[in-house]
């Protein structure tokens, strides 16, 4: 077994996490976090690419750390269940190790764990095609401090709104996802897709005029 899926296969997956922008992402305020996220400065992600590149376990080991949580809710939100989330966020530490020497510096490490997970998700949606319905309950309910009707109203709003995601064109679908709920810059999130900075918001652009027309938001 490869060294990062070895690690993969041993690391935990449920943390909290709460998205607070204006607008559409206020509404998505979808409980399930994005993992033990560690703060990482250009140096030290440098640092941590070139120990990769030169296949050191401890680096190995640390990259599973940041990611694993991470790729896992990116593959529940994308709408796989729990067992084949897990089964493709391996698979998606095994294609980062057999692709390392393509990481070109710590500067492009998020992109590109999101770009190797991106793919690896729509590999398997491309071999399964009409394998049963897209799985939401990853994107789980706001656990707000409404009371009453307001609180109802706003989980009845949430759930129409999470459908409306699942139900989205994969790409509009992977542009949300990826943006607003696992934060990547517009920059990271284009990488992670392999498209053009415009080309990324014109989608992001798309999906959010779907989504409004469905959902008042």
């Amino acid at each position: 077994m490869p060294v990062l899926a070895g690690w993969a296969k041993n690391s935990g997956k449920n943390v909290k996490f709460k998205e607070q922008q204006a607008g559409f992402a206020h509404h998505i305020d979808w409980q399930q976090g994005l993992g033990s996220t560690m703060e990482y400065s250009e140096q030290m992600s440098n640092s941590l690419a070139a120990r990769l590149r030169a296949g050191n376990r401890a680096a190995a080991a640390e990259l599973v750390d940041i990611y694993y949580r991470q790729i896992y809710i990116f593959m529940r939100r994308l709408g796989h269940d729990s067992q084949t989330s897990e089964d493709l966020t391996q698979d998606s530490f095994i294609h980062a190790w057999q692709h390392i020497s393509q990481l070109k510096s710590g500067k492009t490490l998020n992109g590109w764990m999101y770009q190797i997970a991106a793919n690896v998700s729509r590999l398997y949606w491309r071999r399964h095609k009409g394998g049963g319905a897209v799985n939401i309950d990853g994107m789980d309910l706001p656990a707000g401090g409404e009371s009453g009707n307001d609180k109802t109203a706003n989980s009845e709003q949430v759930s129409r709104l999470k459908k409306a995601v699942a139900e989205l064109p994969v790409k509009l679908k992977q542009a949300v996802v990826l943006h607003y709920l696992q934060h990547l810059t517009i920059a990271e999130a284009a990488e992670a897709v392999g498209v053009r900075n415009g080309t990324f918001k014109s989608r992001l652009n798309r999906a959010l005029e779907t989504l409004r027309s469905q959902v008042d938001f």
